[in-house]
């Protein structure tokens, strides 16, 4: 008698968990070595305090983690616990942030792209992955 072994799908949810691993440590590690030149420490975007990079988080801008915002490089940057947690971002220092790094009316886009709504697939979330595990290595290897 054969059994049959059904392999478990893997769906949009597990994946967007294990992109957000990948996507969070690509932010932390390079907004650690655009801050202090080190891969260990880094800059908090909206206050400065200097905290080691596992100390760090990848805090939004536009706050509520949508989909359409949730793997925005641009949008996306070191936050320390306090920043993106206790005062929800640090919002207006965020804003004038995002404006220095990227020109006025930048964060006004960041905004717009918000609102538009992202379904995402599960082969769609695997090239994600795999790009981020990438863009890793290569900050890893220096270059």
């Amino acid at each position: 008698m054969k059994v049959k072994v059904r392999a478990k799908r893997v769906t949009v949810s597990q994946m967007k968990k294990k992109v957000w691993a990948a996507f969070s440590e690509y932010i932390r590690k390079r907004d650690c070595l655009e801050t202090t030149g080190c891969a260990s420490y880094g800059l908090c975007i909206t206050c400065g305090k200097r905290l080691h990079f596992k100390l760090l988080q990848a805090g939004h801008f536009i706050p509520g983690r949508h989909n359409n915002n949730l793997f925005s490089e641009k949008g996306t940057h070191a936050q320390c616990y306090n920043c993106n947690i206790n005062l929800k971002g640090n919002t207006l220092e965020y804003r004038r942030k995002i404006i220095e790094l990227y020109s006025e009316g930048e964060d006004e886009e960041l905004e717009t792209q918000s609102r538009a709504t992202r379904k995402f697939t599960v082969p769609e979330l695997g090239e994600l992955l795999e790009h981020y595990k990438q863009k890793i290595k290569e900050l890893n290897d220096g270059g």
